[in-house]
């Protein structure tokens, strides 16, 4: 029975998830934009919107929060300066996932994970 089980393995240790969901959320938060698997792309979006959700009110206790999901400073301080700033007057619903089709070598299904723009 898998109850109470929410998430995807993806294959890895708990560790390893841990370690590519803090890499897709630096690549993320840099670039605006990144593609990767459908199933990376939807595990990423509820751990991108709560630390966006966090940069959004910017303390000094969640900045330490966020400090250990995105343990890069530069990284940080850009989630905190510009990004949660961006979002400050949106409820919720920072990222759009987008169906890009497959991958030509296993036939993965990709997908575009990016951060909506905003209003104004």
């Amino acid at each position: 029975m898998r109850h109470r089980k929410v998430g995807r393995q993806l294959r890895r240790t708990s560790e390893q998830r841990l370690a590519l969901m803090k890499n897709l959320a630096k690549a993320l938060i840099e670039r605006g934009a990144i593609e990767t698997t459908e199933a990376k792309a939807k595990e990423l979006r509820p751990f991108i919107e709560k630390l966006i959700t966090k940069a959004k009110t910017g303390t000094l206790h969640n900045r330490r929060l966020a400090g250990t999901k995105v343990p890069h400073r530069a990284t940080a301080d850009k989630l905190f300066q510009e990004v949660g700033p961006r979002f400050a007057t949106r409820k919720g619903g920072y990222t759009r996932i987008l169906k890009t089709g497959h991958r030509k070598g296993d036939g993965a299904e990709m997908a575009r994970i990016e951060l909506v723009p905003t209003e104004g």
